[in-house]
C-alpha cells in the first residue's frame, strides 16, 4: 500500500455511527463521500471488523441501478431508504445509508439519531432533527419494525 491512500484515510475518516447495542432494524448510519460506494467499502469494512469480527457478507436492500432518495428535497418519503446489512463472524449491523450529497446538517443529524446518540434540546426543533426523525421512521417502517424516537439530550 502506498503512503497516499494512508494519508487519504486519515484526512477523510469513515462517516459512520453505530449504536452501543446491536440487533435493531437500524443500528446506525453510514454517510459515504461519493456516489460509488464500492470504492469506500474497504475502509468501512476496516472500521467495522473490530466490532463485528471478520466480515462474512454484505447485503443491501436495493437493486444495482436504483438511486438513493434525495433527502434534500421533498418526495424522498415515497422512495425506499437504502439499508445495508454487514454480517461479521461475531455480530451484524444494519446501517441506513445516507446519500452522499445530503446536506451536512441533515446527514450529521441522521448519523446521531440512527445511533441513538443524544441531541441537545436547542437542536430538537430544527428542521434537520425533524427530518432525520422522519427518515428513520421511514427506514424502520420499510423494515417492518416499531419506530423508536431519536434520543433527546
Amino acid at each position: 500500500m502506498t503512503a497516499l491512500p494512508e494519508r487519504r484515510r486519515r484526512a477523510n475518516p469513515v462517516r459512520l455511527s453505530v449504536r452501543r447495542e446491536l440487533g435493531r432494524a437500524i443500528d446506525g448510519a453510514w454517510w459515504p463521500r461519493a456516489d460509488r460506494i464500492t470504492n469506500e467499502l474497504p475502509d468501512l469494512i476496516a472500521v467495522l471488523t473490530p466490532l463485528l469480527g471478520e466480515i462474512e457478507s454484505i447485503n443491501v436492500n436495493w437493486p444495482p441501478l436504483q438511486r438513493p432518495p434525495d433527502l434534500n428535497w421533498s418526495g424522498w418519503e415515497r422512495k425506499r431508504q437504502h439499508v445495508m446489512t454487514i454480517i461479521g463472524a461475531g455480530a451484524r449491523v444494519n446501517l441506513l445509508v445516507i446519500p452522499y450529497a445530503t446536506y451536512s446538517a441533515l446527514a450529521l443529524m441522521v448519523l446521531r439519531c440512527a445511533a441513538d446518540l443524544p441531541v441537545e434540546a436547542r437542536d430538537q426543533t430544527k428542521p434537520a432533527f425533524l427530518t432525520a426523525g422522519s427518515v428513520l421512521r421511514a427506514a424502520h417502517q420499510q423494515c417492518g419494525t416499531d419506530v423508536t424516537e431519536p434520543a433527546r439530550g
